[in-house]
């Protein structure tokens, strides 16, 4: 049998904070980045692609935890691991001393995001398929066994699992052929970063429209009246028919999310994304009852599947934003998709950043033939940068995103993008 017989980590960065992209109000000068790993074998086939997302310092650390999973992946067989993802996936996340660090939460988690989302592109590469399709062509019973249901029993059992997914099963062809023809609805966050001037928010705000997205985002969270004045500006150019919600990144008490929220409700927003701090469970649902009808939305910054179970028991949340590197990869993410399920809440995932877009588009096609069975409500995050980067980049029509035909989980970043990307002696940055 072949082995993995490489694990390369990279430390690469990306200068965004010298225009502001990705600016708001928590974060105002982010360089976007990615802690990126490569798995190779001792055969002729594919390598292995993942990679953590960060936002510049601190990167190095990612890397690190990465490199600490070295050896449990180098000099394991291929075949039977890839076989058994759910194995791996245990395998990874229940070492008794790594765990220690989180537990199951923080660097060595995503760092275990890391590693798994790069097996699954291995294996997806190895069968010729691209990740969405490999995950919805899996029986139910086979999903579940990826699923580690430790501490998500008193919401979600594997018997319910199972049943959800035998539900939604036959469906799937016909699901699958919309996908390859119509796309899955996106919407994008590219004019509302926090550190554009009114100018350039209202110009990418008209382009977003003409490119066929019914739905947009902005920044919030910095100055009440700066707010106001910039979703009177959104407002008007989109009119009564195109969504806008709104992002707090976290910037807020309970009291003075509901306060500002208020404010900002004769503008219509769609949801409140990120109004206190992710860990608060109850500061959230708190916030949800108070300043309904209009949603909260959240989940890029939530460690684990324990909290995402928590924050739908506790109803804090009316949109689950999924993100493709937080937590532990493919399989947990697996996890959140059917707890979602369960409590009929739409997941809308968290992208943007480096490659976040490539890699969570696969988790919400999948949800759609294999999971959920819907689009309706759910979107994805779109932002227009850095996909010149990938080998299998993101593609855009009418606001939608289209399948991706290549094989693998389209997480493979451009050798010479890694070479300039390098921090520190990579080009961009000497």
């Amino acid at each position: 049998m072949s082995q993995i017989t490489a694990l390369e980590t990279f430390d690469l960065r990306f200068p965004t904070s010298r225009f502001l992209d990705g600016s708001d109000a928590m974060n105002p000068d982010p360089d976007y980045s990615a802690a990126y790993t490569v798995l190779g074998t001792d055969d002729d086939g594919p390598d292995g692609h993942g990679f953590v997302f960060t936002i510049g310092r601190g990167n190095d650390v990612q890397v690190a935890a990465i490199e600490a999973l070295r050896p449990f992946i180098v000099g394991r067989e291929v075949e039977p691991m890839l076989a058994d993802l759910g194995d791996t996936w245990r395998r990874l996340v229940h070492d008794s001393q790594l765990r220690w660090l989180g537990p199951e939460k923080g660097v060595m988690h995503m760092a275990v995001g890391a590693v798994v989302n790069a097996l699954w592109d291995l294996r997806a590469r190895r069968e010729g398929k691209p990740l969405w399709r490999l995950l919805s062509e899996l029986s139910p019973d086979e999903i579940v066994g990826l699923v580690d249901f430790r501490y998500l029993t008193d919401a979600l059992d594997p018997a319910e699992a199972l049943e959800l997914l035998r539900a939604a099963e036959p469906g799937r062809a016909q699901r699958t052929a919309d996908l390859l023809e119509n796309g899955y609805p996106g919407y994008t966050t590219t004019p509302g970063w926090l550190g554009y001037d009114d100018v350039k928010l209202a110009r990418l705000t008209r382009e977003a429209i003409a490119d066929g997205f019914t739905q947009i985002k902005l920044k919030v969270g910095g100055d009440l009246d700066d707010d106001v004045r910039r979703l009177g500006i959104a407002r008007e150019i989109c009119g009564p028919d195109v969504r806008i919600a709104i992002d707090a990144n976290q910037r807020w008490d309970v009291d003075e999310a509901v306060r500002w929220v208020k404010e900002l409700a004769p503008f219509d927003p769609w949801w409140v994304e990120e109004p206190t701090s992710p860990d608060d469970v109850l500061g959230h649902a708190a916030i949800a009852e108070r300043i309904a009808p209009i949603r909260v939305a959240t989940g890029e910054h939530i460690a684990n599947r324990v909290v995402f179970k928590q924050l739908l028991q506790a109803r804090g949340t009316g949109f689950v934003q999924i993100d493709a590197t937080r937590v532990a990869g493919v399989n947990e993410n697996i996890a959140i998709l059917l707890l979602a399920a369960k409590f009929g809440v739409p997941v809308c995932p968290h992208a943007g950043g480096v490659g976040l877009c490539e890699a969570v588009q696969h988790l919400a096609m999948f949800d759609y033939v294999a999971v959920s069975g819907t689009t309706t409500d759910r979107v994805i995050e779109y932002v227009d940068h850095l996909h010149e980067h990938f080998a299998d980049p993101v593609r855009i029509e009418r606001g939608r995103y289209l399948a991706p035909e290549l094989s693998g989980a389209s997480t493979e970043i451009l050798a010479p993008s890694v070479a300039a990307h390098r921090f520190p002696d990579g080009a961009v940055w000497t």
